[in-house]
């Protein structure tokens, strides 16, 4: 595949466009917005440096982007179309029928939302065979996850194109062997949401105290091992199979709770109020620049010492 198509050019979007433009495609971008070509071509400005700092491929150029207003145009001649409008159902379905319509009939089309199963995106497409829900996550120029959710019409021969194409602009791929609402990965950052919210409700910390139980603690330890290892080495000699006997029946008590609070005046400003006085001082770009920097400098230690695969994905 060489001839890639960017839909929708927000914060995912243009993340998109910089990592496909940084491993030396050629794109070609459309959004009818009002103003989103020079939004774009900030974007892509301001995640240029991190790009570089991260390895540029042979032939890599921001020169290689091009935007079409026009969505038939755009997307004609692609071989792969990456997209990214707003995370609304009927809309999304919208769009994936004018490029299922206008799009080659081989053509892959990965939909990066983070919560739609892929088999409703499927919905009134004469080719729904080659649309998969392909989500990244933020920024996605630095980080390397994406998952690939195969909907009920995909077939075994998109999802291991899709998995060849995003193993070759250097992205590790997660197959999501069952279609689920919110995927895996967000799931699993949803419930840290929910009691982060309940915590923060009930007085019991402030979000910045929040932040500092996470960024100092299980946060460090996750970037290696993730939370099953984690455990699996608080287990001691006996590892996963001592700590579940130990630790197991703890899982009964009512540590955490299931359902998120109510989004009440009161919690909106505490939460509102705690980030802005956390990052006082700063600017969000200010903000963005540091976590940019910090990720490409944690992503080149983890690399180092994250764990050899031990099973290979079936597709």
């Amino acid at each position: 595949m060489t001839k890639i198509a960017v839909v929708g050019t927000g914060v995912i979007g243009n993340g998109w466009i910089a990592r496909m433009l940084a491993q030396g495609y050629d794109v070609v971008a459309t959004d009818p917005a009002e103003g989103a070509e020079e939004r774009m071509r900030r974007a892509v400005d301001h995640a240029w440096p991190h790009v570089e700092a991260l390895g540029l491929a042979e032939g890599a150029s921001k020169d290689r982007l091009t935007f079409e207003a026009d969505l038939a145009e755009a997307v004609k001649d692609a071989d792969f179309i990456q997209e990214n409008v707003p995370e609304i159902e009927e809309l999304k379905q919208t769009v994936l029928q004018n490029i299922d319509k206008y799009a080659k009939s081989d053509a892959l089309i990965g939909s990066s939302t983070s919560g739609i199963m892929p088999s409703e995106l499927q919905a009134n497409l004469e080719h729904p065979e080659r649309v998969v829900v392909a989500h990244p996550f933020h920024p996605v120029y630095i980080l390397p996850l994406v998952e690939v959710v195969p909907g009920k019409k995909t077939t075994k021969a998109f999802v291991a194109k899709a998995k060849a194409f995003y193993e070759g602009i250097n992205m590790s791929v997660l197959i999501v062997r069952h279609e689920i609402e919110g995927h895996i990965a967000d799931r699993l950052l949803e419930a840290i949401w929910r009691e982060s919210l309940h915590i923060v409700n009930e007085g019991i910390a402030t979000t910045e105290e929040v932040d500092k139980a996470f960024t100092h603690g299980a946060g460090l330890r996750y970037a290696q091992y993730g939370p099953f290892l984690t455990f699996h080495l608080a287990g001691g000699e006996g590892g996963m199979r001592h700590m579940l006997k130990q630790f197991g029946p703890a899982l009964k008590k009512p540590w955490t709770k299931l359902e998120a609070p109510e989004l009440t005046d009161e919690l909106y400003e505490k939460v509102v109020s705690g980030c802005e006085e956390q990052s006082s001082g700063m600017t969000m770009a200010e903000l963005d620049q540091n976590r940019n920097e910090f990720l490409i400098k944690l992503y080149d230690l983890v690399q180092e010492y994250w764990p050899q695969e031990t099973t290979k994905t079936h597709v």
